[in-house]
């Protein structure tokens, strides 16, 4: 079903320069894409209680959710959930009453195929009376909040001549500029993708960029434009060794393929997060790899798709993190997997033509699964990997760590919010804290066990569970009215958090 609309240049160009002025909200009334308002975990939510009672904020409702990683959103009054049924093979696009947690309505498509961590693992995008989805499979789909029904969908993995899934499948979080939804297909024919938000046609897209990895494409200001930028993968170690396994065999691979891959079917899905997006495999198997080629950090324009700029040295085999926007045209990248963080300056010439300066590299700090929020000029971000556990970490602009918690107390893929001044953070696993940002040392104001035990993976899935833990409580948290939505492998609660 396609809505009819004529895609005139001029009005996009209106659009989202109208856009660029007004991305900045100070809408406390809506978390309306992953990561909020802005896509940085930053909230301009005021009156955010300082003290909380001995069992915590206040616990305004709890409605049932499926296992998985995918956040929610929230807009005039409702939220929205990509949830999935992993038994049955079904995403499930799911719409609460925020005021009490009441479904209001669903809808329910084929999703079949299940991986290592399974479950949902994006969080959805709205804009008016439009919202948009992206399940593990690649469905990316448009629907009418107020028809309840489809307007439009796509692929964004077959459409673009996509095979077999990437490990853990496809974790998108859909971005919305001006007339423009861009997603990231990775797939060989595309690389970053740019729809009509209203039919769904192609507006644009670029050759493939790389190597598949879990990014979604983020907005950072340079020299005063826009540039959607996208971060691909370096060789995987896994890759390798289980292209080695179907060439040659056991014999020739003594270890075997990684994990779960056999039990894939052939266009079924493997597991973002995401946000969201799953661990990987065990850490020592990659300490003594040199990939055949490197990730990329790449400057798009978004009105075109035209490549602007490319960094072309970037390590990391399994990118979940996107970009984030540090200010004065620097762009930090982060990582899990004891491969760190850059930072990069990106500078327009005279001619138009751009320069991209690396300003530091180390593997002090990093997140797994999600940027880090910025207060300050300082940021924070949760540096536990699968082998180092380097808990809540604070780093300066200049790249000089100042902290970590390691694991008093633990943070391990958790999510944050910051707002009026206060970092809202889970660990993880079961526990809520309210944090003061502070460069000198770690400083909780209040914590709590609110979160259920559990995680995604089977009895039979060694991995999942010895890399991941026995509690996976990873799916990014969502903050409108006072009220911040978090969830566990099977419940999403709505917690007052302000005055």
């Amino acid at each position: 079903m396609k809505m009819r609309t004529g895609f005139i240049p001029l009005i996009l160009l209106l659009t989202a320069i109208a856009f660029s002025c007004s991305q900045s909200s100070d809408d406390a009334s809506e978390w309306p894409q992953y990561l909020g308002p802005d896509r940085n975990s930053t909230s301009a939510q005021k009156g955010i209680l300082r003290s909380w009672p001995e069992n915590g904020p206040e616990v305004i409702w709890t409605a049932n959710v499926g296992i998985g990683f995918g956040g929610p959103v929230i807009k005039d009054g409702k939220v929205y959930l990509l949830d999935r049924n992993e038994q049955d093979g079904k995403d499930i696009f799911r719409c609460f009453d925020f005021s009490n947690g009441k479904e209001l309505w669903k809808y329910t498509y084929d999703a079949p195929g299940t991986v290592q961590f399974p479950g949902s693992r994006s969080v959805p995008a709205i804009d008016g009376n439009l919202v948009y989805s992206c399940g593990q499979n690649g469905d990316l789909y448009c629907f009418d909040v107020k028809s309840h029904q489809p307007v439009w969908h796509k692929n964004v993995w077959t459409d673009f001549g996509g095979g077999r899934l990437p490990t853990w499948a496809i974790a998108q979080n859909p971005l919305i500029y001006g007339d423009l939804l861009i997603i990231a297909s990775q797939a060989p024919e595309a690389g970053v993708v740019a729809y009509n938000k209203l039919t769904g046609d192609i507006a644009w897209k670029t050759p493939s960029l790389g190597a598949a990895g879990y990014v979604s494409p983020s907005i950072v200001k340079i020299s005063g434009e826009d540039h959607v930028v996208m971060v691909t993968a370096s060789e995987n170690p896994f890759d390798r060794m289980r292209q080695r396994f179907e060439r040659e065999g056991p014999s020739g691979s003594p270890q075997g393929p990684p994990q779960g891959s056999p039990q894939r079917p052939p266009q079924g899905p493997p597991p973002q997060r995401t946000g969201q997006t799953p661990q990987g495999p065990p850490q020592g198997a990659a300490e003594e790899f040199v990939p055949e080629f490197m990730g990329k950090v790449v400057g798009i324009k978004p009105l075109s798709g035209e490549i602007l700029w490319e960094f072309t040295d970037w390590e990391c085999h399994i990118p979940v993190p996107s970009a984030f926007d540090a200010g004065e045209n620097r762009v930090l990248v982060i990582a899990g997997y004891e491969l760190g963080t850059l930072m990069l300056k990106v500078e327009k010439g005279n001619e138009g033509k751009y320069k991209v300066t690396e300003l530091f590299r180390h593997n002090e700090f990093g997140d797994q699964t999600k940027p880090p929020i910025m207060h300050n000029g300082y940021f924070y971000a949760q540096f536990s990997t699968n082998s180092i556990k380097g808990g809540l970490a604070c780093m300066n602009m200049q790249g000089k760590v100042l902290w970590k918690t390691m694991r008093k107390p633990l943070f391990d893929k958790g999510s944050m919010i910051l707002a009026d001044g206060l970092i809202l953070a889970t660990d993880g696993r079961k526990s809520l804290y309210l944090i003061e940002p502070d460069t000198t040392g770690f400083k909780a104001l209040a914590s709590t066990e609110l979160l259920g035990e559990g995680g995604t993976g089977s009895e039979n899935d060694r991995v999942a569970s010895m890399v991941g833990g026995s509690t996976q409580n990873w799916g990014p948290l969502a903050l409108a009215d006072g009220k911040l939505l978090i969830r566990d492998q099977s419940r999403m609660l709505c917690l007052k958090v302000a005055k």
